[in-house]
Protein backbone atom coordinates (compact mmCIF):
# COMPACT_ATOMS: atom_id res chain seq x y z
CA UNK A 1 0.00 0.00 0.00
CA UNK A 2 1.18 3.52 -0.81
CA UNK A 3 1.05 6.05 2.00
CA UNK A 4 -0.95 9.09 0.92
CA UNK A 5 -0.02 12.74 1.31
CA UNK A 6 -1.45 16.01 0.09
CA UNK A 7 1.93 17.01 -1.22
CA UNK A 8 5.37 15.51 -1.68
CA UNK A 9 8.43 17.76 -1.92
CA UNK A 10 11.37 16.27 -3.77
CA UNK A 11 14.56 17.73 -2.36
CA UNK A 12 15.63 18.64 1.18
CA UNK A 13 17.68 21.74 0.44
CA UNK A 14 16.60 25.27 1.46
CA UNK A 15 13.84 25.42 -1.19
CA UNK A 16 12.47 22.00 -0.33
CA UNK A 17 12.59 22.43 3.44
CA UNK A 18 11.03 25.89 3.20
CA UNK A 19 8.25 24.40 1.06
CA UNK A 20 7.77 21.75 3.73
CA UNK A 21 7.46 24.37 6.46
CA UNK A 22 4.87 26.40 4.55
CA UNK A 23 2.88 23.39 3.35
CA UNK A 24 2.61 22.04 6.89
CA UNK A 25 1.54 25.45 8.20
CA UNK A 26 -1.20 25.48 5.54
CA UNK A 27 -2.47 22.27 7.10
CA UNK A 28 -1.34 20.02 4.25
CA UNK A 29 -0.15 16.49 4.97
CA UNK A 30 3.40 16.89 3.67
CA UNK A 31 6.37 14.65 2.94
CA UNK A 32 9.85 16.01 2.12
CA UNK A 33 12.30 13.55 0.55
CA UNK A 34 15.99 14.34 0.07
CA UNK A 35 19.41 12.74 0.00
CA UNK A 36 20.76 15.01 2.71
CA UNK A 37 19.36 17.85 4.85
CA UNK A 38 20.24 21.22 3.40
CA UNK A 39 21.39 19.85 0.05
CA UNK A 40 24.59 21.53 -1.10
CA UNK A 41 24.28 24.08 1.73
CA UNK A 42 25.43 21.35 4.10
CA UNK A 43 28.75 21.27 2.20
CA UNK A 44 29.35 25.01 2.60
CA UNK A 45 32.04 25.86 5.12
CA UNK A 46 30.52 29.18 6.20
CA UNK A 47 27.41 31.19 5.29
CA UNK A 48 27.58 34.94 5.83
CA UNK A 49 24.80 36.30 3.61
CA UNK A 50 21.65 34.66 4.97
CA UNK A 51 19.54 37.11 7.04
CA UNK A 52 19.55 36.46 10.77
CA UNK A 53 22.94 34.73 10.82
CA UNK A 54 26.02 36.92 10.55
CA UNK A 55 28.08 33.76 10.24
CA UNK A 56 27.01 30.12 10.44
CA UNK A 57 28.35 26.90 9.02
CA UNK A 58 26.35 25.33 6.22
CA UNK A 59 25.90 22.15 8.27
CA UNK A 60 24.42 24.10 11.19
CA UNK A 61 22.04 26.04 8.95
CA UNK A 62 20.95 22.84 7.20
CA UNK A 63 20.19 21.15 10.52
CA UNK A 64 18.17 24.13 11.72
CA UNK A 65 16.11 24.10 8.51
CA UNK A 66 15.48 20.36 8.77
CA UNK A 67 14.45 20.63 12.42
CA UNK A 68 12.16 23.54 11.58
CA UNK A 69 10.42 21.56 8.82
CA UNK A 70 9.86 18.62 11.15
CA UNK A 71 8.69 20.86 14.00
CA UNK A 72 6.16 22.43 11.61
CA UNK A 73 4.63 19.02 10.97
CA UNK A 74 6.25 17.78 7.76
CA UNK A 75 7.58 14.26 7.48
CA UNK A 76 11.21 14.43 6.32
CA UNK A 77 12.95 11.37 4.87
CA UNK A 78 16.70 11.65 4.47
CA UNK A 79 19.24 9.41 2.71
CA UNK A 80 16.64 7.80 0.48
CA UNK A 81 16.93 7.09 -3.23
CA UNK A 82 14.03 8.12 -5.43
CA UNK A 83 13.80 5.33 -7.98
CA UNK A 84 10.64 6.18 -9.91
CA UNK A 85 7.90 8.78 -10.41
CA UNK A 86 4.51 8.04 -11.87
CA UNK A 87 1.44 10.12 -12.62
CA UNK A 88 -1.50 7.84 -11.92
CA UNK A 89 -5.24 8.56 -11.78
CA UNK A 90 -4.74 12.24 -11.04
CA UNK A 91 -2.14 11.57 -8.35
CA UNK A 92 1.64 11.28 -8.27
CA UNK A 93 3.37 8.15 -7.02
CA UNK A 94 6.93 8.41 -5.74
CA UNK A 95 8.91 5.21 -5.27
CA UNK A 96 11.67 5.47 -2.69
CA UNK A 97 13.74 2.32 -2.28
CA UNK A 98 11.10 -0.24 -1.24
CA UNK A 99 8.46 2.31 -0.22
CA UNK A 100 5.78 4.02 -2.28
CA UNK A 101 4.05 7.33 -1.57
CA UNK A 102 1.11 9.04 -3.24
CA UNK A 103 0.37 12.77 -3.38
CA UNK A 104 -2.06 15.16 -5.02
CA UNK A 105 0.77 17.52 -5.95
CA UNK A 106 4.55 17.62 -6.28
CA UNK A 107 7.09 20.33 -5.57
CA UNK A 108 10.40 19.64 -7.29
CA UNK A 109 13.30 21.17 -5.39
CA UNK A 110 16.16 18.82 -6.25
CA UNK A 111 18.66 21.64 -6.62
CA UNK A 112 21.90 21.12 -8.51
CA UNK A 113 24.75 18.67 -8.85
CA UNK A 114 28.45 19.45 -8.92
CA UNK A 115 29.88 20.29 -12.33
CA UNK A 116 32.77 18.05 -13.32
CA UNK A 117 36.05 18.96 -15.02
CA UNK A 118 35.92 15.79 -17.13
CA UNK A 119 39.68 15.42 -17.26
CA UNK A 120 41.86 12.36 -16.86
CA UNK A 121 42.34 11.33 -13.24
CA UNK A 122 39.27 13.13 -11.91
CA UNK A 123 36.95 10.14 -11.81
CA UNK A 124 39.69 7.63 -11.05
CA UNK A 125 40.93 9.60 -8.01
CA UNK A 126 37.55 10.76 -6.74
CA UNK A 127 37.57 10.13 -3.00
CA UNK A 128 41.33 9.60 -3.16
CA UNK A 129 42.30 13.25 -3.16
CA UNK A 130 39.75 14.63 -5.62
CA UNK A 131 36.85 16.22 -3.78
CA UNK A 132 33.82 18.42 -4.38
CA UNK A 133 33.22 19.17 -0.69
CA UNK A 134 35.79 21.23 1.19
CA UNK A 135 33.79 21.08 4.41
CA UNK A 136 33.70 17.29 4.27
CA UNK A 137 37.29 16.61 3.23
CA UNK A 138 39.24 19.79 3.92
CA UNK A 139 40.16 18.86 7.52
CA UNK A 140 42.07 15.83 6.17
CA UNK A 141 44.72 18.08 4.60
CA UNK A 142 46.26 19.74 7.63
CA UNK A 143 49.79 20.95 6.83
CA UNK A 144 49.50 19.63 3.27
CA UNK A 145 49.31 21.26 -0.17
CA UNK A 146 46.01 21.49 -2.04
CA UNK A 147 44.58 23.03 -5.19
CA UNK A 148 41.16 24.59 -5.70
CA UNK A 149 39.74 24.88 -9.21
CA UNK A 150 37.46 27.84 -9.86
CA UNK A 151 37.20 31.58 -9.36
CA UNK A 152 33.75 32.40 -8.04
CA UNK A 153 32.47 32.61 -4.46
CA UNK A 154 32.45 28.84 -3.84
CA UNK A 155 36.04 28.40 -4.99
CA UNK A 156 37.34 31.42 -3.10
CA UNK A 157 35.50 30.37 0.07
CA UNK A 158 36.96 26.88 -0.28
CA UNK A 159 40.49 28.27 -0.68
CA UNK A 160 40.10 30.45 2.41
CA UNK A 161 38.81 27.48 4.41
CA UNK A 162 41.76 25.34 3.33
CA UNK A 163 44.26 28.10 4.06
CA UNK A 164 43.44 27.76 7.76
CA UNK A 165 44.73 24.19 7.71
CA UNK A 166 47.03 23.70 4.71
CA UNK A 167 50.58 24.92 4.38
CA UNK A 168 49.89 25.90 0.73
CA UNK A 169 46.79 26.37 -1.42
CA UNK A 170 46.79 26.94 -5.17
CA UNK A 171 43.70 28.70 -6.52
CA UNK A 172 43.58 27.88 -10.23
CA UNK A 173 41.27 29.93 -12.44
CA UNK A 174 40.84 30.10 -16.19
CA UNK A 175 40.20 33.86 -16.30
CA UNK A 176 42.49 36.80 -15.54
CA UNK A 177 40.36 38.07 -12.69
CA UNK A 178 38.39 36.44 -9.89
CA UNK A 179 34.60 36.74 -10.10
CA UNK A 180 33.91 36.44 -6.38
CA UNK A 181 32.31 39.07 -4.15
CA UNK A 182 34.59 41.99 -3.34
CA UNK A 183 34.98 41.11 0.34
CA UNK A 184 35.95 37.52 -0.49
CA UNK A 185 38.33 38.62 -3.23
CA UNK A 186 40.13 40.93 -0.82
CA UNK A 187 40.49 38.17 1.73
CA UNK A 188 41.91 35.63 -0.70
CA UNK A 189 44.33 38.09 -2.31
CA UNK A 190 45.70 39.01 1.12
CA UNK A 191 46.02 35.43 2.36
CA UNK A 192 49.72 34.51 2.26
CA UNK A 193 49.13 30.75 2.08
CA UNK A 194 47.10 31.09 -1.11
CA UNK A 195 48.75 31.44 -4.53
CA UNK A 196 46.33 32.48 -7.27
CA UNK A 197 47.19 31.13 -10.71
CA UNK A 198 45.22 33.01 -13.37
CA UNK A 199 44.64 32.17 -17.03
CA UNK A 200 45.05 28.48 -16.31
CA UNK A 201 43.16 25.31 -17.14
CA UNK A 202 43.65 21.92 -15.48
CA UNK A 203 44.80 19.23 -17.91
CA UNK A 204 44.94 16.09 -15.81
CA UNK A 205 45.23 14.89 -12.23
CA UNK A 206 48.11 12.52 -11.53
CA UNK A 207 48.45 9.79 -8.96
CA UNK A 208 48.36 6.05 -8.44
CA UNK A 209 46.28 5.34 -5.34
CA UNK A 210 46.06 9.02 -4.32
CA UNK A 211 46.48 12.48 -5.83
CA UNK A 212 50.12 13.39 -6.31
CA UNK A 213 50.00 16.37 -8.68
CA UNK A 214 47.87 18.35 -11.11
CA UNK A 215 48.98 19.40 -14.58
CA UNK A 216 47.80 22.81 -15.79
CA UNK A 217 48.07 24.86 -18.95
CA UNK A 218 48.82 28.54 -18.32
CA UNK A 219 48.71 30.46 -21.58
CA UNK A 220 50.26 27.58 -23.48
CA UNK A 221 52.83 26.76 -20.82
CA UNK A 222 52.34 23.43 -19.12
CA UNK A 223 53.09 23.14 -15.42
CA UNK A 224 52.94 20.28 -12.96
CA UNK A 225 51.99 21.27 -9.40
CA UNK A 226 52.66 18.82 -6.59
CA UNK A 227 49.51 18.65 -4.46
CA UNK A 228 47.94 16.23 -2.02
CA UNK A 229 44.36 17.12 -2.86
CA UNK A 230 42.27 18.80 -5.54
CA UNK A 231 38.97 20.54 -4.72
CA UNK A 232 36.75 21.21 -7.72
CA UNK A 233 34.51 24.28 -7.33
CA UNK A 234 33.39 25.20 -10.85
CA UNK A 235 29.68 25.51 -10.28
CA UNK A 236 26.76 23.16 -10.66
CA UNK A 237 24.13 21.93 -13.08
CA UNK A 238 20.39 21.50 -12.36
CA UNK A 239 19.52 17.98 -11.15
CA UNK A 240 16.72 17.38 -13.65
CA UNK A 241 17.55 13.83 -14.76
CA UNK A 242 14.92 12.23 -12.52
CA UNK A 243 12.01 14.45 -13.52
CA UNK A 244 12.81 14.51 -17.21
CA UNK A 245 12.99 10.72 -17.21
CA UNK A 246 9.59 10.16 -15.61
CA UNK A 247 7.63 13.40 -16.15
CA UNK A 248 7.32 15.54 -19.26
CA UNK A 249 8.65 18.62 -17.50
CA UNK A 250 9.68 21.50 -19.75
CA UNK A 251 13.40 22.27 -19.52
CA UNK A 252 15.01 25.43 -20.92
CA UNK A 253 18.28 25.75 -22.82
CA UNK A 254 20.26 25.98 -19.58
CA UNK A 255 18.86 22.69 -18.34
CA UNK A 256 16.58 24.36 -15.79
CA UNK A 257 12.90 23.67 -15.18
CA UNK A 258 10.79 26.40 -16.76
CA UNK A 259 8.49 27.88 -14.13
CA UNK A 260 5.82 30.56 -14.14
CA UNK A 261 5.90 33.37 -11.55
CA UNK A 262 3.82 31.16 -9.22
CA UNK A 263 6.39 28.34 -9.58
CA UNK A 264 4.02 26.13 -11.59
CA UNK A 265 5.42 23.99 -14.41
CA UNK A 266 3.90 22.82 -17.68
CA UNK A 267 2.64 19.68 -15.90
CA UNK A 268 -0.58 20.24 -13.98
CA UNK A 269 -0.11 19.74 -10.27
CA UNK A 270 3.67 19.98 -10.41
CA UNK A 271 5.53 22.99 -9.03
CA UNK A 272 9.26 23.62 -8.75
CA UNK A 273 11.52 25.80 -6.61
CA UNK A 274 15.15 26.66 -6.00
CA UNK A 275 18.28 26.27 -8.08
CA UNK A 276 16.69 23.67 -10.35
CA UNK A 277 14.46 26.38 -11.88
CA UNK A 278 14.89 29.48 -14.04
CA UNK A 279 13.27 31.63 -11.35
CA UNK A 280 14.88 34.44 -9.32
CA UNK A 281 16.70 35.73 -12.38
CA UNK A 282 19.24 32.89 -12.02
CA UNK A 283 20.50 34.28 -8.71
CA UNK A 284 21.34 30.97 -7.02
CA UNK A 285 21.30 31.93 -3.35
CA UNK A 286 19.83 30.42 -0.18
CA UNK A 287 17.58 33.46 0.21
CA UNK A 288 16.11 33.16 -3.30
CA UNK A 289 15.68 29.40 -2.91
CA UNK A 290 13.61 29.75 0.24
CA UNK A 291 11.58 32.51 -1.43
CA UNK A 292 10.74 30.22 -4.32
CA UNK A 293 9.98 27.42 -1.88
CA UNK A 294 7.44 29.58 -0.07
CA UNK A 295 5.79 30.63 -3.34
CA UNK A 296 5.62 27.03 -4.57
CA UNK A 297 4.00 25.92 -1.32
CA UNK A 298 1.42 28.70 -1.51
CA UNK A 299 0.61 27.85 -5.13
CA UNK A 300 0.35 24.14 -4.36
CA UNK A 301 -2.03 24.89 -1.48
CA UNK A 302 -4.22 26.99 -3.75
CA UNK A 303 -4.15 24.26 -6.39
CA UNK A 304 -5.30 21.60 -3.93
CA UNK A 305 -8.04 23.83 -2.54
CA UNK A 306 -9.21 24.92 -5.96
CA UNK A 307 -8.34 28.57 -5.33
CA UNK A 308 -7.50 30.57 -8.43
CA UNK A 309 -3.98 32.01 -8.50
Amino acid sequence: MSKKYDIIVLGAGPAGLCSGIYCARYGLNTLVIGKEPGGMVSETSVVENYPGFESITGAELAKKMQNHARASGSDVLIYKNITELRKRDGSFEVCVDNDKFLAKTLIIALGTERRKLNISGEKELSGKGVSYCVTCDGPLYKDKTTAVIGGRNAAVTAALFLAKKCKKVYLIYRRNKLRSDKILTERVVNEKRIEIIYNSNPLLINGNNAVESIAIDQKGNKKDLKVDGVFIEIGAVPATELVTKFLKIKINGNGQIDVNPNMSTNVEGVFAAGDITNGSNNLWQISTAVGEGAIAANSAFKYIKGIKY
